[in-house]
């Protein structure tokens, strides 16, 4: 089975930087389109990124321009990098795998089967 490991996450200035990372274990990740999504205090979980078997990538408007999200093979593992981050980047944030048949990037959260535990990311003011 799938397993899904969110870390790197932490307490930051506004417009510093953070790398989280997503570990996999009990399967290869190549095989999973894997999203990145938040939940704010009070709010709804939202997608932020996506990244497909193939190597297409999506971001939310929100975050275009600031947020990168990358795989490491040898690691089994997706990152996202956050630079100049902002207040509102407050949140717990949540890697996901959809099932292995899909392949196509998407950032709704109910198109994904697996998730991690989420880990927290706050920006002070």
């Amino acid at each position: 089975q799938l397993h899904l490991v969110e870390s790197g996450g932490g307490l930051v200035q506004p417009g510093g930087s953070l790398r989280l990372s997503c570990a996999a274990s009990g399967d290869t990740l190549n095989y999973y389109v894997i999203g990145w999504f938040r939940q704010a205090p009070g709010k709804e979980r939202e997608g932020v990124s996506c990244i497909s078997k193939t190597g297409i990538i999506k971001y939310a408007d929100s975050v275009k321009g600031r947020f990168t999200i990358s795989r490491d093979n040898a690691k089994n593992t997706v990152y996202l990098q956050m630079n100049s981050l902002k207040p509102e980047d407050t949140a717990v944030y949540y890697c996901a795998a959809r099932a292995r048949v899909f392949r196509l990037c998407v950032t709704n959260l109910s198109n994904y089967d697996y998730w991690g535990q989420g880990t927290q990311v706050t920006v002070s003011s």
